[in-house]
């Protein structure tokens, strides 16, 4: 029974799949490429009153040598604006940060790779911190697991939805 029970974990951790699913493996190189940003939930005071500046078209997720997350977004109604944002690696899994930019923390609460991400960022602009949860997706119409998973996640940290 015990060699069985061996024999079924070994053949668990071989499946690649089942590696990807445990977010704590995380590959950021996975998460590579062009995605939209289908909604947002944030805590943040003016969020709800800015929502029509809050548009994202869309971000470019790419990965320095040095294992650093660089996003490339287009914001506004038409991509009228453009940055670039440069996230430091933390020791610990694959957690992402730049306190000098107000970026304290930045991490995937779940993923499908191909399909879609839910990430966590934590800002800080001035003395107002606050969290946001945005759905990402590589198609312009997310799934109704994104869909779902979204929504758990922003109505369980108690944020207001924008989508």
């Amino acid at each position: 029974m015990g060699g069985l029970l061996l024999a079924a974990l070994l053949a668990l951790v071989a499946v690649p799949r089942a590696q990807a699913a445990w977010l704590g493996r995380l590959d950021p190189k996975q998460l590579l490429g062009p995605w939209y940003v289908l909604a947002v939930a944030s805590r943040e005071k003016s969020f709800a009153v800015e929502k029509d500046m809050k548009n994202v078209a869309g971000v470019v997720v790419t990965l320095t040598p040095e294992n650093n997350l660089t996003l490339s977004s287009q914001h506004g109604l038409q991509g009228c604006s453009q940055s670039v944002t440069e996230l430091l690696k933390r020791n610990s899994g694959w957690v992402f940060e730049n306190p000098s930019i107000g970026v304290l923390e930045l991490r995937v609460l779940a993923t499908n790779f191909r399909d879609y991400a839910i990430i966590f960022t934590q800002l800080e602009f001035g003395d107002e911190p606050f969290n946001t949860v945005e759905l990402y997706s590589r198609t312009e119409a997310a799934s109704q697991e994104a869909m779902g998973l979204f929504t758990k996640w922003s109505r369980g940290l108690g944020f207001l939805s924008q989508q």
